[in-house]
């Protein structure tokens, strides 16, 4: 299973941000989508990947506040990336490696989308699941044998 099979499923929606924005406003931004992530654009490049772990980080170091930051102070600005072509087994193992839950996928310098570990996790029980489901019809549908013959 590949990267593009969870693009197709989930869609092309990108939610993103430029990285002069404030950090309150890029908070905002993340509450009314219910999203756990931001790409950061500048000039239509993606420089940067804005996630609810780097808004705890500053908060924790600022005592509960977020003041008066940039999301250029607080994103990671070298995030690591996959294609539509990764292998989904690829994409796990980087994103564990990293302990990234979100991962944009890029096809050359664009950005496609992001994917986060759900969605990756999800793609995987459903095509275990899937997969299940044939063995069972399979083994459901096994041909009966022969008794005389092996008497």
């Amino acid at each position: 299973m590949k990267v593009s099979d969870i693009m197709r499923v989930k869609g092309g929606t990108l939610y993103t941000i430029n990285p002069e924005e404030s950090l309150s406003q890029a908070v905002q931004t993340m509450s009314q989508f219910d999203i756990g992530s931001l790409a950061v654009m500048e000039h239509g490049d993606l420089v940067g990947m804005l996630t609810f772990r780097e808004v705890i980080h500053l908060v924790a170091r600022n005592n509960g506040a977020l003041g008066n930051a940039t999301v250029r102070s607080v994103m990671d600005d070298a995030p690591v990336t996959c294609t539509l072509e990764t292998e989904l087994d690829e994409v796990r193992r980087m994103m564990l490696e990293r302990h990234a839950r979100y991962m944009p996928v890029m096809n050359r310098k664009m950005l496609m989308g992001v994917i986060s570990f759900y969605d990756v996790a999800k793609a995987v029980v459903d095509s275990q699941n899937f997969e299940n489901r044939m063995l069972k019809a399979y083994i459901r549908d096994w041909p009966a044998e022969d008794t005389a013959s092996q008497a």
